[in-house]
């Protein structure tokens, strides 16, 4: 079978469903990839199988809503949730991890859920700590609510818009043009993250030795 015949094949509301799971499973602080899923799903759009509103859609609500259950078992847990996930996740909610996101939530409140919506480490994490920290329930809900739309909807967007161009370049090899998009979308998507995350650390950094 053609890889576009395939493609078309696929049942849009599986592709939906996924999104919505596997994002709402990492904002509540399942260590899961979530973004790749989203720029795989954008680029799905870009080839027709899928809606790239219904995908921004089910992405938004997913990250809203598993950011929300985050806070409340954060709120639940405290501090010695975080121990527990320590020891099982070291990579994800080691000390160093933990410690590094206290620091940008007290130093930014509102703006680390927001911003950390980009950021892989605060995008599992800003939940759960809000809640553990006590942050306000309204001001955690209006910057998770901004902070998933943006987050969700502009990746969707770029991530759509770049796939319909690649493959109008590449409209003659309809597989090497999926191909060529999805690794230039996630290696763009892993680039801006690193970038994002490096900048952090070094902000960090900075302020502690001021």
């Amino acid at each position: 079978m053609h890889v576009d015949e395939w493609l078309q094949s696929i049942p849009a509301i599986w592709v939906y469903a996924l999104v919505g799971v596997v994002i709402g499973l990492e904002s509540l602080g399942i260590p899961l990839p979530g973004e790749i899923v989203l720029v795989s799903s954008a680029l799905l759009a870009a080839k027709g199988v899928v809606s790239p509103v219904m995908v921004g859609v089910c992405a938004s609500v997913g990250a809203i809503v598993g950011d929300s259950i985050g806070y409340l078992i954060g709120k639940k847990g405290g501090k010695p949730l975080f121990d527990r996930l320590g020891r099982r996740f070291p990579k994800h909610f080691g000390p160093a991890h933990i410690a590094r996101a206290e620091t940008m939530f007290q130093r930014y409140g509102m703006w680390a859920v927001f911003f950390g919506r980009f950021v892989a480490l605060l995008r599992i994490l800003a939940g759960p700590l809000a809640g553990a920290l006590r942050m306000p329930y309204w001001q955690f809900l209006v910057a998770n609510v901004l902070g998933g739309i943006a987050w969700a909807g502009g990746t969707t967007a770029v991530v759509y818009h770049l796939g319909v161009v690649a493959e109008q370049w590449l409209k003659g090899f309809s597989w090497v043009g999926l191909v060529v998009a999805v690794l230039f979308g996630i290696g763009t998507t892993l680039w801006l993250k690193k970038r994002v995350a490096a900048r952090a650390v070094a902000e960090e950094v900075s302020a502690r030795s001021a």
